[in-house]
């Protein structure tokens, strides 16, 4: 039987020490740990998918709580069944002693632990439903305030004008011209879109 632990933060900034600290004491070879830093929407993550690829029956899996594995009500129930059904691997919760398979494998276990499995799972859903509406709230909020939200501008270096004329007249190749600017070809086509509308503008207003 092989141990093999999973952990999973939403973001790259975010940390994973409790998680660790909490599957320490489990015994978990350093190259059985696997750990993604994405969303629990699904199930479409590089080291999950891995571990997968690696769970023999017998093994087991160890997760602090059931929202470390996903937080996709239908998902989480899917992945249980394939683990513990189709592989044939065992799958512990930390948080939840109730959600360990190795324990109470006859009808009643088995009953109890499916049941709050759908318990916990559901509520796993309900969490990231309302985090997403919180988040959906805070940008109208902000919105309504004025605050723009995205990524910042990136600032034109000093002589774009002259990078950009040279561009435009073919002495430089659009390569060249987004390089001398520390940009992407992509950016610079849209900064100089960007900078032609604000000209037009311009000279129309000049115009009147």
């Amino acid at each position: 039987m092989a141990i093999f632990g999973y952990i999973r933060v939403s973001s790259v900034e975010q940390n994973d020490t409790r998680q660790r600290i909490a599957l320490a004491p489990c015994g978990i070879p350093p190259r059985n740990l696997y750990v993604d830093r994405t969303s629990g929407k699904d199930f479409h993550r590089p080291a999950y998918q891995s571990l997968l690829k690696r769970l023999r029956s017998g093994d087991l899996l160890i997760v602090k709580s059931i929202d470390r594995l996903g937080r996709n009500y239908a998902e989480i129930i899917e992945q249980w069944r394939l683990i513990t059904k189709v592989v044939g691997a065992d799958i512990q919760v930390l948080d939840m002693p109730m959600l360990d398979t190795t324990y109470g494998k006859d009808l009643l276990g088995t009953f109890i632990a499916d049941l709050v499995l759908q318990v916990l799972s559901f509520a796993a859903q309900i969490e990231r439903d309302h985090m997403l509406q919180r988040q959906a709230e805070g940008f109208a909020a902000a919105r309504a305030r004025g605050v723009r939200l995205g990524k910042k501008p990136i600032p034109l270096p000093d002589g774009f004008d002259e990078i950009y004329r040279d561009w435009r007249e073919g002495r430089l190749t659009v390569g060249k011209a987004a390089a001398l600017c520390g940009i992407r070809p992509r950016t610079l086509y849209e900064k100089t879109r960007v900078r032609r509308e604000r000209d037009k503008s311009t000279l129309a207003r000049a115009e009147r």
